[in-house]
């Protein structure tokens, strides 16, 4: 038996494979950024030498993330023209604004100020460094907002009307403030906050590990455990309050996520693990709580929960896919929550920087974030399907006019050239990681640059980058 994908199949694996790679890096910057803030406002007001150097070391690991996110986010544009031109026909109207609206506020913050904030120490005063560098974290929040917007009307869609079979704009109010955009704008600043506070922990734990103590070392993993213990569990209010909003609007999605079949009229049960089973539909293997589905997604003990079989099956998400990344996305966020925890316990007992399990543990921790982050986003997307536009528009009619083998050969070049690049960049980020903050040099009173001579030219190609794929 062979298998001989679709356009359409191939089509979806493109846009998968690309967006995994373009989210990683935005998440890493829009986290980097807001703590790039906090750390320069902290020297600011307090003039220690340990901030300083810590924004000059993160600043290195930030340019580095926001060049990556710019070049790998400019193919996303251009799949939209080719691979989904039946979508982009159909709700051009409304994704076309949403994403010049980000253009038009979040590139002109962005560009305008990276410059100042890389190399600008010894051309401006401290004060409107710091005002670059604000301008620059507002900047990738806004980005985030925009983006987010136009996500969520996907999957959320309203004020439009379809006209000659396209999307006519009625009210942009509701399309920006869609039903779920609340919701999973706060989710996703949550996870990309935790994204960096992971790395930032997980490199301060390895230069522990292997090179003793630095102060700037130890304060950096004491504030990012700080930012864990927070965000860990308001992720997980977040979280709820998105999973009930998601079971108004996207119920066969929460059906999939639980690997829910027949409807319960006296409460449902949580299933723990399983292997949904489209074809058979059933849950084999169910691990289940009797009840606690209901308590969980309706607060209440007798909540009725529509099983997939409510659904044609045409309409039915990928069960098996959408189970297990729910799964791995809340598992991940009981070890962040965990972490968190265990660091404030070894915090009060004064043995933080001194316990190598722990400190190994935090290192193991580092990629959790990220893993997190895409298995969030597989859960979000393929529970969609298969709706391009949920409601409005199925996955397959958004195909543009391309064969599978133009896309079959235009894949295989993005996996090559994406692992050759973007693997080289992440190595080098890596190696950027282990090596830790260093004493800054000091041009009266304040560094000669944001950026080591040794890596100005990376960073300033990352900015020049971001400016002309803009």
């Amino acid at each position: 038996m062979t298998f001989s994908p679709s356009a359409l199949d191939l089509a979806r694996f493109q846009f998968a494979f690309t967006v995994s790679f373009h989210i990683v890096f935005p998440a890493i910057s829009i986290g980097l950024a807001s703590f790039l803030a906090v750390l320069e406002g902290a020297w600011l007001k307090t003039r220690r030498e340990v901030y300083r150097e810590m924004y000059f070391f993160w600043s290195k690991v930030f340019a580095l993330s926001f060049g990556l996110g710019v070049v790998s986010g400019v193919v996303m544009s251009y799949q939209f023209g080719t691979n989904w031109a039946g979508f982009a026909d159909f709700a051009g109207a409304v994704t076309g604004p949403l994403l010049t609206y980000e253009v038009l506020t979040a590139f002109f913050l962005e560009a305008g100020f990276l410059g100042i904030m890389l190399f600008g120490w010894r051309k401006v005063s401290p004060k409107a460094h710091f005002g670059a560098t604000l301008m620059v974290a507002v900047g990738t929040l806004i980005s985030m907002f925009w983006i987010l917007s136009s996500n969520s009307w996907m999957q959320t869609p309203q004020g439009v009307r379809i006209e000659d079979g396209r999307i006519v704009p009625e009210d942009w109010w509701q399309i920006v403030f869609n039903p779920s955009f609340p919701y999973r704008l706060a989710h996703m600043g949550l996870a990309a906050f935790l994204v960096a506070a992971l790395i930032v922990c997980a490199a301060s734990a390895w230069q522990l590990l292997r090179k003793g103590a630095r102060e700037s070392t130890r304060r950096a993993l004491s504030l990012s455990l700080w930012m864990i213990l927070v965000l860990a569990p308001l992720q997980i209010v977040v979280g709820d309050a998105h999973g009930l909003n998601t079971l108004k609007h996207q119920p066969a999605k929460i059906a999939a996520i639980e690997g829910l079949w027949d409807t319960h009229e006296n409460g449902t049960p949580l299933n723990l693990f399983g292997i949904p089973d489209m074809k058979r539909e059933e849950t084999r293997h169910a691990l289940e709580v009797p009840r606690l589905g209901s308590l969980i997604l309706t607060h209440s003990w007798d909540g009725k929960i529509a099983g997939l079989k409510s659904f044609a099956p045409e309409d039915r998400p990928n069960a098996t896919i959408v189970f297990w990344s729910f799964r791995v996305m809340v598992g991940l966020g009981m070890l962040m929550l965990l972490l968190g925890v265990l660091g404030a316990l070894l915090r009060r007992g004064k043995r933080l920087y001194e316990s190598r399990a722990f400190l190994r543990f935090a290192v193991a921790m580092g990629p959790s974030g990220l893993v997190a982050l895409l298995a969030g986003w597989v859960t979000t997307e393929v529970g969609r399907q298969p709706w391009v536009v949920y409601g409005l528009m199925r996955t397959a009619q958004g195909v543009g006019p391309v064969s599978a083998q133009q896309l079959g050969t235009s894949l295989l070049l993005f996996v090559v050239v994406y692992f050759a690049v973007f693997g080289g960049g992440i190595y080098y980020m890596l190696k950027l990681l282990g090596k830790g903050p260093q004493p800054v040099a000091h041009h009266d009173g304040r560094p000669s640059s944001a950026v080591p001579p040794a890596l100005e030219h990376d960073a300033l190609a990352a900015a020049l980058g971001n400016t002309a794929a803009r």
